[in-house]
């Protein structure tokens, strides 16, 4: 037993001293460091939102010891990821889990670098499951907990397995007292677009709303038994200049059908922004539909 224990810590040590070209301290607030990590070799490092409080003046320390001034490319607050770039080449990105190979159980190294060298601890995957949204509408492709202890600093820092594949970006901000992870499928598609754009569009409506049960007539009318009644609508909002009004019950949105504010976020995609969608409301008992173009979020 003793040699098999001494076989896997030496494996899981080598792991650690691999990954760690990888893996950058990132200065971007006021207090303790935080963590990025290297996506291309030149220069573009992904890290959490969350710990990149100021545009300007961000400073990122390299495995090599140096630092370096970061520009920030963008940033995604609705998922918790920022893309900062250093005038760098031949660095070592990141060798991302892209096959998601991943299974509840399995052994993961947390790495952070808030100082000078590299930290590790040491956890299981808790649980995995289908792609969610975050409260800020974000969509997450697959969710990935750990029990794994976030240190100061592991944000933004990644997720390991045994075979050194980065699995994701570790994130504190995501959900409290739980360890999440944004998984390498959110990372490539929430950076190709901020390096593409500088920013990700979300759909906005100026509405808040809840789930309300649908008279029996109207949900049989429609084919769902419940729908979103506003509960307020922001003046000169896209709601507002579509006539939607507090007291409206929203049923659909593009022709699909809307439950839960789950549902109306998913519907609010960038590539619906400025576009004229219909919208199908129950209002006073009787269905009504409208066309709202939707807005964009700041």
């Amino acid at each position: 037993m003793a040699d098999i224990l001494h076989t896997l810590s030496n494996e899981m040590a080598a792991v650690v001293e691999q990954a760690a070209a990888s893996i950058v301290r990132v200065e971007g607030r006021r207090r303790l460091a935080a963590t990025g990590v290297i996506h291309t070799a030149d220069g573009i490092i992904v890290t959490s939102n969350h710990v990149v409080e100021r545009d300007e003046n961000v400073r990122v320390g390299l495995a090599d010891g140096s630092v370096v001034p970061a520009a920030l490319v963008g940033r995604d607050p609705s998922t918790d990821i920022a893309v900062l770039r250093v005038n760098a080449n031949g660095l070592t990105p990141a060798n991302w889990d892209v096959n998601n190979q991943s299974k509840v159980g399995h052994l993961v190294l947390a790495l952070g670098r808030p100082d000078s060298s590299v930290q590790a601890t040491l956890g299981v995957i808790s649980a995995l499951g289908e792609g969610w949204r975050t409260p800020m509408g974000g969509y997450i492709d697959a969710y990935v907990q750990t029990d794994v202890t976030m240190y100061p600093g592991f944000s933004g820092g990644p997720l390991l397995n045994v075979g050194g594949y980065f699995v994701g970006l570790n994130s504190s901000a995501l959900a409290r007292g739980v360890s999440l992870t944004i998984p390498a499928e959110t990372i490539a598609r929430v950076a190709g677009t901020l390096l593409q754009h500088g920013h990700v569009k979300h759909g906005y409506l100026g509405v808040s709303a809840q789930p309300v049960r649908l008279p029996g007539n109207v949900a049989q009318s429609v084919g769902q038994e419940t729908g979103l009644l506003l509960v307020a609508v922001e003046e000169g909002s896209p709601a507002d200049k579509a006539g939607l009004a507090m007291g409206d019950t929203i049923v659909s949105l593009d022709g699909s059908a809307v439950r839960m504010m789950d549902d109306l976020m998913g519907l609010l995609t960038g590539d619906r922004v400025g576009k004229s969608v219909p919208v199908k409301i129950v209002r006073g008992g009787q269905i009504q539909e409208s066309h709202v173009t939707i807005g964009e979020r700041n």
